[in-house]
């Protein structure tokens, strides 16, 4: 059964071994942030934290919810030990059939409910993640809904928030992004004001498709509802035309006003890096906040590879280029985005049905909107295991030539948080891709072609048969 809300989730993910709690205050001043990297790095259990200084008794913290696809799995109510390959085919198998939301009246989230003067961001934990941070970032694992102008189409979208003082926060959302893109092309220009509804703390598959690359107009609600196999429980919020989901921990409610303008940053971002400098970007005035009883904070500590973002976009990215490879027709037989490159690089292995294919899977996944922050693609065969990284790096380094197999496309638009751009590429988006035809050449000869020497290739059918069971007659 899908989860209802993120109390759920966390107590599942603690039965799994998968959370721990920590009892001692923690200083939400650098302190949270340091000991959630350092779990992520590490690969540890989340950590739960049960007291924050600075806030009332009873409100808690969380952080590194999705770290590992073994807790992604969990949130898909699957086993915990599902291979990432399995979880993304799932997750193309499930959002074909789109489920709408139901709404309710009575909701956890509206336990509290503070309008106008009475809301208060500072009530809650903001932490000061890393050392050299523009300032507190309240929004980095959270949904910001908001909606078009023009007509009736929602967006959830994750867009970090950067606090400015106890009523207001500024919001990174660049013109190519949904949010980002309306708010430039349709509010301002018309000096119209955007109302949107941060969520913090919601069952978990509403927050992974909050930050999933959804096509413009599709609704990720509808999506989590697939994914969750049932309706998202939906509310309508107190001052702003927006609903929410019911069991969410913390919604504030708000607004962006046209041509208004605060510095933000820099933030440690999803690339493993500082990112970007502090500049002037839109400002979301608080206009209410309602919350549960006892909230629980959930943050997102990014950095080097791995952390919730790193596991999520890895997985739902990767799903969805996946499927604009099938959809155009070509013989790929799996597409990973291993998560130590944060997405910058994709593996495709393909069925070599024509010469120079690894060219139209490069440009297919860079045709795609997501393609933007994946400028480097990796094209194997298809006994290759996109998902083995062993496999992959030895394709990589035995099969593509230096000079023909590698192929640079100048003057390609990248993410604007790419590291390796200069400042000029990255106040334009511009900068360099690359794939890596890692295929045997169709002309060549079969007998030019060097036989790999793997234990399913090297040995006949018989020897390995009896290597296996002499394998498990002394337990290995």
């Amino acid at each position: 059964m899908p989860f209802k809300d993120l109390r759920e989730f966390i107590a599942k993910l603690e039965k799994e071994g998968e959370v721990q709690r920590i009892e001692e205050e923690v200083d939400p001043n650098l302190e949270a942030g340091a000991m959630l990297r350092r779990s992520a790095e590490r690969g540890l259990p989340a950590p739960f934290f049960q007291k924050v200084k600075g806030c009332p008794k009873g409100y808690r913290l969380i952080g590194n919810s999705v770290a590992k696809y073994r807790r992604i799995a969990i949130a898909m109510d699957m086993n915990p030990d599902t291979p990432p390959r399995e979880l993304q085919e799932e997750y193309i198998r499930r959002k074909q059939k789109l489920i709408k939301p139901v709404f309710v009246k009575d909701a956890p989230c509206k336990e509290n409910i503070h309008i106008g003067d009475e809301a208060d961001l500072l009530e809650f934990p903001m932490p000061m993640i890393h050392a050299g941070d523009g300032g507190r970032y309240m929004g980095t694992w959270h949904i910001t809904a908001s909606r078009d102008l023009d007509n009736d189409w929602v967006n959830w979208g994750m867009y970090r928030l950067m606090l400015h003082d106890k009523t207001s926060f500024g919001i990174f959302a660049l013109p190519n992004t949904h949010l980002g893109g309306v708010h430039a092309t349709k509010y301002e220009p018309r000096d119209k004001v955007m109302e949107v509804a941060v969520v913090i703390g919601t069952e978990p598959v509403s927050t992974i498709c909050a930050a999933s690359p959804l096509a413009y107009g599709v609704s990720e609600v509808d999506l989590a509802g697939a994914l969750r196999g049932e309706p998202v429980e939906m509310v309508k919020c107190e001052t702003v035309n927006l609903a929410v989901p019911a069991t969410a921990e913390i919604v504030i409610e708000g607004e962006i006003r046209p041509h208004e303008r605060k510095d933000e940053g820099p933030f440690g971002e999803w690339t493993g890096y500082r990112a970007g400098i502090k500049q002037p970007q839109p400002v979301i005035h608080v206009k209410a906040i309602t919350h549960r009883n006892n909230p629980i904070f959930i943050m997102s500590c990014m950095g080097v590879p791995t952390d919730d973002n790193t596991v999520s976009v890895c997985l739902t990215k990767g799903a969805e280029q996946l499927e604009a490879l099938r959809a155009r027709g070509l013989p790929v037989t799996g597409f990973s985005l291993p998560l130590e490159t944060a997405s910058f690089l994709g593996v495709a292995a393909v069925k070599t049905t024509y010469a120079n294919i690894a060219e139209d899977v490069a440009h297919i996944v860079w045709g795609s909107r997501m393609g933007r922050s994946t400028p480097w693609i990796v094209v194997v065969n298809d006994d290759v295991d996109p998902f083995n990284t062993a496999q992959w790096l030895h394709a990589l380094v035995s099969k593509c030539h230096p000079q023909r197999g590698v192929n640079i496309i100048e003057n390609a638009a990248v993410s604007f948080l790419t590291p390796y751009i200069n400042a000029h590429e990255r106040q334009h988006g511009m900068g360099a891709k690359a794939y890596f035809d890692c295929t045997w050449p169709l002309d060549w000869p079969p007998s030019d072609i060097p036989k790999r020497m793997a234990f399913a290739e090297a040995y006949p059918a018989e020897v390995q048969q009896k290597a296996s069971a002499m394998w498990a007659k002394y337990g290995y």
